[in-house]
């Protein structure tokens, strides 16, 4: 039996510059089919996408999945909301998590899992401040320069 590779769909590069990651879950998402079709063709963006909890379910709010090419007319809204799907428990966590000042649920990627479905990778995150994004910033530069000093010193 050949294992099958996880297929990313779309990446949220923009919430790892926003937030800082504490925590990620894999949830499952609700989707019809042309969309499925739809996100084989990696017609998807996420970013500026988010996730709240209410009535004790988690929605996906902005995601935007483009209709499928070859649908008919009953193609979905491409920015309607979206179900996600989690253990109560996890849904529980995640409800107490947000609670706190300053935390958001924030999709970081979407992906085919090796048995065909779509999973979302969904994070608790905290909003960074200009200051800590600039600190980021500054530790990626000087991790790239100790690099590239250490490939002209090794060639």
């Amino acid at each position: 039996m050949q294992k099958r590779e996880e297929k990313n769909i779309a990446k949220n590069r923009r919430a790892l510059h926003e937030y800082e990651i504490l925590e990620t879950y894999e949830a499952g998402i609700v989707l019809s089919g042309t969309e499925v079709c739809s996100l084989r063709e990696n017609n998807c963006q996420l970013t500026d996408c988010f996730a709240l909890i209410r009535d004790g379910e988690v929605w996906l709010h902005n995601l935007h999945i483009s209709p499928y090419s070859h649908g008919n007319l009953a193609n979905p809204d491409p920015d309607r909301k979206r179900k996600l799907l989690l253990h109560r428990k996890q849904i529980r966590t995640l409800q107490e998590a947000v609670r706190e000042r300053g935390m958001a649920l924030v999709p970081l990627r979407m992906y085919f899992a090796q048995n065909g479905l779509v999973k979302v990778e969904l994070a608790v995150a905290r909003g960074k401040k200009t200051y800590d994004k600039r600190q980021d910033m500054a530790k990626r530069d000087a991790k790239r320069e100790i690099e590239r000093a250490l490939k002209t010193r090794y060639r």
